[in-house]
C-alpha cells in the first residue's frame, strides 16, 4: 500500500477510505497547511510544514495546542519535525512523520480521538465539580440567610426567592401547615405568599384542607416531592399517575400558564411537615418573561432531578428555620403577653393612671424613631434598630411596674387625707357638734333648775345665740379642713389656722379631753401642695427601685438586657437631682433621657387623673421647657420631641 507523503494525500484518504469514517474533514480551512478533523466531542487539527515552518503562525499552533477540545498533530518529514521532538509532550503535539502508512495514521488518529474524549470527560468532570462547588456555596449562603431571618413574612419570601433561584423557577408559592391536631388531615394549609417574575398577580391569603385532592395536600400527607413535568398533560392518563386535575380557568383569567411544577414539603428536625414550597415553570437559560402561549411552549421545561435534590436540601433547612422563626414568634408573643399582663396588674392597683404605661411606651418609641433619623447635632450617629425599639417598647410598658411594691392607698391617694381618715375626722367633728349641743342643753337645764322654768326661758335666746356661734365656728373649721384637704396650693395664713384648730380640744364620751386634729392629720393638711407627705413621696419614688429589682430578675437575653436600666432610670435628671441614684447626664442612657420627657409629658396631659385636670398641650410643653432650662431634661431630645410632633401619637387632635 502506498505511503502518504503530503497533507493533500492525507485529506483524500480521509474522505475516501471507510476506515476513517469517524474522522470528518471540516471544509473551508481558512489558511494553507492546515486540516481540521471533527471527532465527536472535539476535533484534531493537522498542520504541515507550511504552517509550523512559518514563525508568524507559532501563536496559532500554541492556541490550538492549549484548546481543551482539540488535539494538534504536526505532519511532515523527520527532519522538519525534529525541532518539535523534545517539546511535543509539553505542548501536547502529536508528530506524524511522513511518509506514513494508512494503518499507522489510523492508529495515531484513534489515539488522538481517545485523548480528546478523555479531555472532554475531564472537562465535564471539572464543570460538574465547579457546579457542585457553586451550588454548595449558594446553599450555604442561602442557609445562613434564612437562618438569621426572624420576621415570618420576610422569611417565607426569602425561602421562596432562593428556592426559585436555585431551580430557575419563574414563579412559586409557599403554604404553611396550621393547627395543633396530631393528625395532618385535621389541620389546614394556609396560602401565605406568591412570587412571579413574568406577571404581577394580586393574591390573598386563603386556607384549604390537608387532603389528597390538592397537590400541596398530597405533598404534606406523602411527605414526598411531587414533580409534574407538564400540568397541561394531566388529562393524559399515562402522564398522570397521581390522579390530579389542572383547572385552566385561573390560567385563562390571569394570562399565565402553569406548566412544569415542583412541590416540595418543608420538614423540620422533628420530622414534622411545616409547610410546602410549590415552584412553577422551570425556564431555559436566557428565557424572557413568559407572556404568550408560545413563550410557555418554547421556554418552559420540566424540573430535573438536580432541581429536586437542591430544592429538597433547601426545603429541609427552610423547615427548620421556619420552625425556629415560629418558635421565636411564640416566645415574642409570650413576652408581649407577659408584659401586657404586668401592665394590667399595675393599672388594676392604680386605675387612675390607666393607659399611662402604653402611652409612655408609644411616645418613647416614637421619639427614638425620630432620633434615628437625625443627620445633624449630638445624636446624628445614634441609630435604633428593630431590636432596640422593642427594648424601648418593653421598658416603657414596664417603667412603673415597681408600683406593685407600693401600698395601694398611697398609689391612689387623691387628697391629702386618706378617705378613711377623712371620714374619721368628719365623724369626730360630728361628735364635737353633739358635745357642744349637749353642753348647750345642759346649761339650759341648769338655768331652769336655778331660776325656774319661766325665768330660765327668758335666758334661752342668749344661750341659743351662743350655741349657734360655736356650731358655726365648727362648721367653718370643717369647711377649712376640707378645703385644705385638696391637693392645691394653700392660701396664706392656712398653716396658722390649722395650728389654731389643732390646739382646740373636746371631751369624748369617756370624759377624756381630745384634740380637734391629730398630729398626723395636721402634718398631711399642712402640705403646701400635692397630696403626699414626704414619707409617702419617698415610698412612691421607691417604685423605680422596685422596678429595677424586679426586671433585673428576668432573663431578658443579650438583645433586651438594657430594659432594667432604661426603666429604672426614667426619673433621673441631668443635673443629678433625680432619683433613685442621683445620676448626672453622662451616666444616664439616652433611652432613659427620652423616657423622662415622655413620662412627664403624659403625666401632665393625661385626662384620667382624679386629683388634677389635664394640662393643655401648649402649657405642658412650656412646663417641659422649664425643666429643660433648669438643666433637668435633655434640650436636644426635647427639641426633636416638639419639632417632630411625637406627642401627636397620643394626642392626635391636640
Amino acid at each position: 500500500m502506498a505511503l502518504l507523503c503530503s497533507l493533500a494525500e492525507l485529506e483524500v484518504l480521509l474522505k475516501e477510505d471507510p476506515r476513517f469514517s469517524d474522522f470528518t474533514v471540516v471544509e473551508g480551512t481558512p489558511q494553507p497547511g492546515c486540516l481540521t478533523l471533527a471527532i465527536g466531542p472535539g476535533h484534531i487539527v493537522v498542520f504541515d510544514e507550511r504552517a509550523y515552518g512559518d514563525l508568524s503562525r507559532q501563536a496559532e499552533l500554541l492556541a490550538s495546542a492549549t484548546s481543551a477540545d482539540a488535539i494538534v498533530a504536526l505532519f511532515g518529514s523527520d527532519e522538519s519535525l525534529s525541532v518539535f521532538a523534545e517539546r511535543a509532550s509539553v505542548l501536547h503535539f502529536h508528530l506524524i512523520a511522513a511518509p506514513i502508512s494508512a494503518a499507522r495514521l489510523l492508529n495515531i488518529l484513534e489515539q488522538g480521538r481517545e485523548l480528546v474524549k478523555l479531555r472532554a470527560y475531564s472537562l465535564e468532570r471539572g464543570r460538574v465539580a465547579d457546579r457542585f462547588d457553586y451550588e454548595l456555596r449558594e446553599l450555604i449562603a442561602i442557609s445562613r440567610a434564612i437562618s438569621s431571618e426572624r420576621d415570618i413574612g420576610k422569611l417565607l419570601g426569602l425561602i421562596l426567592e432562593k428556592s426559585r433561584y436555585i431551580t430557575d423557577a419563574d414563579a412559586g408559592s409557599v403554604y404553611i401547615v396550621e393547627g395543633m391536631a396530631l393528625s395532618p388531615t385535621e389541620r389546614t394549609l394556609r396560602f401565605m405568599i406568591s412570587q412571579n417574575d413574568s406577571i404581577a398577580i394580586d393574591f390573598r391569603e386563603f386556607s384549604l384542607p390537608v387532603d389528597e385532592k390538592s397537590i400541596v395536600g398530597r405533598a404534606v400527607l406523602s411527605r414526598e416531592i411531587i414533580n409534574i413535568p407538564n400540568l397541561y398533560e394531566l388529562d393524559q392518563p399515562d402522564k398522570n399517575p397521581w390522579g390530579f386535575r389542572h383547572d385552566k380557568s385561573f390560567d385563562r383569567k390571569v394570562g399565565y400558564q402553569g406548566r412544569s411544577m415542583l412541590t416540595v414539603p418543608m420538614i423540620n428536625q422533628k420530622d414534622e411537615v411545616m409547610g410546602v414550597i410549590q415552584l412553577i415553570n422551570r425556564r431555559r437559560p436566557g428565557a424572557p418573561p413568559l407572556r404568550t402561549p408560545g413563550d410557555f411552549d418554547r421556554w418552559v421545561i420540566p424540573f430535573e432531578k438536580r432541581s429536586e435534590e437542591l430544592s429538597s436540601t433547601l426545603a429541609s433547612q427552610a423547615g427548620i428555620s421556619l420552625e425556629n422563626t415560629l418558635l421565636y414568634e411564640d416566645i415574642r408573643k409570650l413576652f408581649d403577653g407577659f408584659v401586657n399582663a404586668a401592665v394590667t396588674a399595675i393599672e388594676s392597683r392604680d386605675p387612675t393612671t390607666s393607659g399611662h404605661s402604653h402611652r409612655v411606651s408609644q411616645l418613647t418609641v416614637g421619639l427614638a424613631e425620630m432620633v434615628d433619623k437625625e443627620s445633624n447635632g449630638p445624636y446624628a450617629g445614634v441609630r435604633f434598630g428593630a431590636e432596640n425599639l422593642k427594648e424601648i417598647e418593653y421598658a416603657g410598658l414596664l417603667h412603673d411596674f415597681g408600683k406593685v411594691g407600693v401600698r395601694e392607698q398611697v398609689l391612689v391617694k387623691a387628697k391629702k387625707l386618706y378617705e378613711p381618715d377623712r371620714e374619721l375626722l368628719l365623724s369626730r367633728f360630728d361628735v364635737i357638734r353633739r358635745s357642744i349641743e349637749n353642753a348647750g342643753l345642759r346649761r339650759k337645764f341648769e338655768q331652769a333648775q336655778k331660776h325656774g322654768w319661766a325665768e330660765a326661758e327668758k335666758r334661752f335666746a342668749e344661750l341659743d345665740l351662743e350655741l349657734a356661734g360655736q356650731l358655726a365656728e365648727i362648721d367653718d373649721y370643717v369647711a377649712f379642713i376640707l378645703k385644705s384637704n385638696e391637693p392645691t396650693v394653700l392660701a396664706e395664713g392656712s398653716f396658722e389656722k390649722l395650728e389654731e384648730i389643732a390646739r382646740r380640744n373636746y371631751v369624748d364620751f369617756g370624759g377624756e379631753p381630745k384634740p380637734f386634729l391629730l398630729s398626723r392629720e395636721v402634718e398631711a393638711l399642712r402640705l403646701p401642695r400635692g397630696s403626699l407627705t414626704m414619707e409617702e413621696r419617698l415610698e412612691i419614688e421607691s417604685h423605680v427601685v422596685h422596678t429595677y429589682n424586679f426586671l433585673e430578675t428576668i432573663p431578658w437575653g443579650r438583645r433586651l438586657s438594657a430594659i432594667p436600666t432604661i426603666a429604672g432610670s426614667h426619673h433621673e435628671k441631668l443635673d443629678g437631682t433625680g432619683y433613685p441614684r442621683g445620676l448626672v447626664a453622662a451616666e444616664i442612657r439616652i433611652e432613659s433621657k427620652m423616657m423622662a420627657i415622655t413620662d412627664i409629658f403624659d403625666a401632665l396631659t393625661a385626662s384620667d387623673r382624679p386629683y388634677k385636670k389635664a394640662v393643655p398641650l401648649t402649657k405642658a410643653l412650656d412646663i417641659l421647657g422649664f425643666e429643660v432650662k433648669g438643666g433637668k431634661c435633655d434640650p436636644e431630645l426635647f427639641r426633636i420631641f416638639v419639632e417632630s410632633k411625637v406627642w401627636s401619637r397620643v394626642l392626635p387632635h391636640a
